[in-house]
């Protein structure tokens, strides 16, 4: 096998990637004539001094030169990582100049120890690059010039994209490019070209500029180039990108905040694209209820279409996208508070984050006025709005007939799109719901401050505590009646049972059954990461529910007094208010319960939805495997919807989607190992090519005993904590305070076993919040660093009302 690379293998990037561009460029402008040498020819050494050509690669090199047609050459390296849009390499490995055909055979030898030289490691460590290879090596014809050196296709100074900067020595460029002469500098900016001297005349000045532009047209990107002239001829001697420009690209900003108690580590293809499609659509149809007119949510479809993100494999809110959309509706300084209370973000916009309304004061006012009739109309339509969304969601999702596994591929996707176009583009219900919890939680929170003396602005939480109804305390409810079912002889399967033997036991006692096979029917698809549709149900493994049930059965349900707790809170808030406040009081109250009631409700009704996409994508996927397309009928995970509508509906770019989802599993695999990205981060230009960026964190590290989250449900509590990081393989024997980075439904199973929660992610209106208040147990969420705070057995205080823990003492410290 030759140990130069062909024209085609260089392209393909065999030789490095120097090579690979001069290879592309090849038919683009005139190249010097060249021969590349693969990283391969470097023989095997564990000493880069001992380093040197073999005799049969010297042999192939040796009759190659006179091809070139020069007594002189260049001999540069080409290591397969180098001049790429992330990492330039340049200055780190070895170049030579004028070399002569004696001299060719040492030089490459030194080129390959410059790949392996400490410089090298060390540059290759500080930005987390592959170990350390002998590079491949590029002899060149050497240019005579007359003038040399390089050019930029974009200002790297400024980054203005349309100003072409030219560097020029006379003789060769390597003088320039070393540092030994400043050499004359151009800015071409159009036909305007301004200059330091005369050393180039304006033609060549704008032949080097339309040269370094076309390199940039053919490879996508600005570049850095290399030239040189020799009698009244340009030659280019090599391109790469310019990797400074980045740092002029505007920045997207990331956030996890409330996002992660739906979608939490790594969520998969098949997830992602379903939810992306429900965000967009959703939030379209929101602004257009508040007013927004059609053009100008057409104006910003890509906005919409980017509300959240997938990076690293974890699902992230485009904060950037987010304040564009809500810079749509008018008064943006104050709404943009209350999106970042519906959201959990705490920190809120970012500084460098310039987002603001393109409308005047007038224009603004006309879409005020029209945004609050929008508002008021749907407060009023909403009762009717939610009646017509459930009586259209139990439509489609009435029990399937015939049944999802028993249909045809193309009667799946048939489904699909009637559950597209008739619950996921129109959640008008439960979004318009979310707006108004959030606006009478927001007001009945200002209304205690102002009017009951509030200091810690908490009081809301003891009026809206256990309220009733609420679909998210009732598996509580009825794992209590599982657990009252339970014989004492059934608790020890139930406990460390196999699912087998769990299922044998319970069938002994029908009553248990039946009562389990209710809940299951109403509360199947509420299980942990409910909204991912790879999460496996309680439908799929019952034995989460069963673990609950035998340590409730056990040790029985703590008392939490709740209502009294409401009702005291109540009636002192009531009596300290003249008539007219008592009556502005009561009505706020009663719609903020209302509406915090109806979010916990219709997040169910979103289960719901979600579970049928589930039970149908999975039967797609099912579909797929019998027939040969996938490996297995879970790699259906790892396509995105459309994938698989487009298979079915003829629409797809592809037929091999098992070898898309090898590819992509084998992706996600990996981002599982890897470190997740911050809760809050930045990126610059093209996200899948930026590293990102952490700022400063505006709130110092907390120190000291004492954390202060956000109080969320009232109550004073003193006691051993439990850490919780998976609540299906937690097996709490008795009562506690549980300790967890984030909750969702699925926590339900363990929740009636909590004395208190603290969380450290969350927000007043989260799901942890909600239901602590709805059970009324104390709680507190919104804990900085808990995690690496508290461990099993810490003894803390909390306080609810307050939002504040105490640590009081470490598990292995005695009392």
């Amino acid at each position: 096998m030759s140990v130069l690379a062909t024209p085609h293998e260089a392209q393909a990037g065999a030789a490095g990637g120097k090579a690979r561009a001069l290879a592309q460029l090849q038919s683009v402008h005139r190249i010097p004539a060249w021969i590349a040498l693969k990283p391969g020819a470097c023989p095997p050494t564990a000493d880069p001094d001992d380093l040197y050509v073999p005799e049969a690669v010297w042999a192939e090199v040796a009759a190659a030169l006179p091809t070139l047609g020069t007594p002189l050459y260049a001999v540069r390296s080409s290591a397969l990582d180098e001049d790429g849009a992330e990492h330039s390499f340049a200055g780190q490995l070895a170049s030579y100049l004028n070399v002569p055909p004696t001299e060719v055979r040492a030089r490459i030898a030194d080129v390959w120890r410059s790949g392996l030289s400490g410089h090298s490691l060390a540059y290759r460590r500080e930005r987390g690059l592959a170990p350390a290879t002998p590079p491949g090596v590029i002899v060149q014809a050497m240019v005579p010039a007359d003038q040399a050196g390089v050019a930029f296709s974009a200002d790297p100074v400024t980054g203005e994209r349309d100003v072409t900067v030219i560097s020029a020595v006379p003789g060769l460029g390597e003088a320039l490019v070393s540092g030994e002469l400043t050499g004359a500098t151009y800015h071409v900016q159009g036909e305007r070209v301004t200059g330091t001297d005369a050393l180039l005349r304006r033609e060549d000045v704008m032949a080097v500029a339309r040269l370094a532009r076309t390199c940039e047209a053919h490879f996508g990107a600005p570049q850095d180039i290399e030239w040189a002239l020799h009698a009244g001829e340009l030659y280019l001697l090599q391109s790469r990108p310019i990797t400074t420009l980045r740092a002029f690209e505007p920045r997207t900003w990331w956030d996890n905040s409330n996002i992660v108690e739906s979608y939490s580590g790594v969520t998969t293809p098949l997830t992602f694209s379903f939810a992306r499609r429900a965000y967009a659509n959703v939030y379209r149809r929101f602004v257009r209820l508040l007013g927004v007119p059609d053009a100008d949510i057409r104006a910003h479809a890509r906005v919409f279409d980017g509300m959240i993100g997938l990076v690293g494999g974890r699902v992230y809110y485009n904060l950037t996208h987010w304040y564009v959309a809500l810079a749509l509706l008018p008064g943006f300084r104050v709404n943009r508070r209350f999106m970042e209370t519906m959201m959990g973000v705490a920190e809120g916009m970012p500084a460098d984050l310039h987002v603001q309304s393109t409308r005047g004061r007038a224009q603004d006012a006309l879409y005020l006025a029209r945004t609050v009739g929008g508002l008021l109309g749907a407060y009023r339509r909403l009762p009717r709005m939610r009646e017509e969304f459930l009586a259209r969601l139990n439509r489609v999702l009435a029990p399937a007939d015939p049944p999802l596994h028993q249909r045809t591929l193309g009667g799946l996707a048939a489904h699909y799109r009637e559950l597209e176009s008739e619950l996921l583009d129109r959640w008008d219900a439960p979004l318009v719901n979310d707006f108004f919890a959030m606006i009478f939680y927001g007001v009945l929170k200002t209304l205690c401050v102002k009017w009951l003396d509030d200091p810690h602005g908490t009081r809301q939480n003891d009026l809206i505590t256990a309220t009733g109804q609420m679909v998210s305390a009732e598996p509580a409810r009825l794992i209590a009646d599982l657990a009252r079912l339970t014989p004492p002889e059934l608790r020890p399967t139930l406990e460390v049972g196999t699912p087998e033997q769990i299922q044998v036991a319970v069938r002994t006692v029908p009553a248990l059954r039946a009562a389990a096979d209710a809940y299951l029917a109403r509360f199947g698809d509420r299980t942990l990461d409910e909204l991912k549709l790879e999460s496996t149900t309680l439908t799929d493994d019952e034995t989460p529910l069963w673990r609950s049930v035998a340590s409730l059965a056990r040790h029985g349900e703590p008392a939490h007094g709740a209502e009294t707790k409401r009702d005291h809170a109540e009636a002192d808030a009531l009596a300290r208010l003249s008539p007219l406040r008592r009556a502005v009081f009561r009505w706020v109250l009663r719609e903020a319960r209302a509406r915090v009631r109806d979010r916990e409700n219709l997040r169910l009704e979103r289960t719901r939805a979600f579970g049928r996409a589930r039970t149908l994508l999975r039967a797609a996927g099912q579909h797929l495997a019998d027939a040969g397309v996938l490996d297995r009928a879970d790699d259906v995970f790892y396509l995105d919807v459309e994938d698989v509508l487009g298979f079915a509906e003829g629409t797809g770019s592809t037929r091999d989607l098992g070898g898309l989802a090898r590819v992509r599993r084998a992706e996600f695999e990996r981002h599982a190992l890897a470190p997740a990205p911050p809760r809050r981060f930045a990126t610059r230009g093209a996200v899948g090519l930026s590293p990102t960026e952490v700022a400063a964190s505006a709130r110092p590290p907390a120190e000291g005993p004492v954390r202060a989250g956000l109080g969320c449900s009232p109550g004073v509590l003193r006691g051993p904590v439990r850490v919780v990081r998976d609540p299906r393989t937690a097996n709490i024997h008795e009562p506690t305070i549980l300790v967890a980075e984030r909750t969702d439904p699925g926590w339900i199973l363990i929740l009636p076993m909590a004395r208190a929660l603290i969380v450290e992610r969350g927000s007043l209106l989260s799901h942890s919040a909600i239901v602590a208040r709805e059970l009324g147990i104390p709680a507190v969420v919104a804990v900085d660093d808990l995690m690496d705070w508290l461990q099993d057995g810490d003894e803390v205080e909390l306080d609810g009302a307050s939002g504040t823990v105490r640590l009081l003492r470490r598990a292995n410290e005695e009392g």
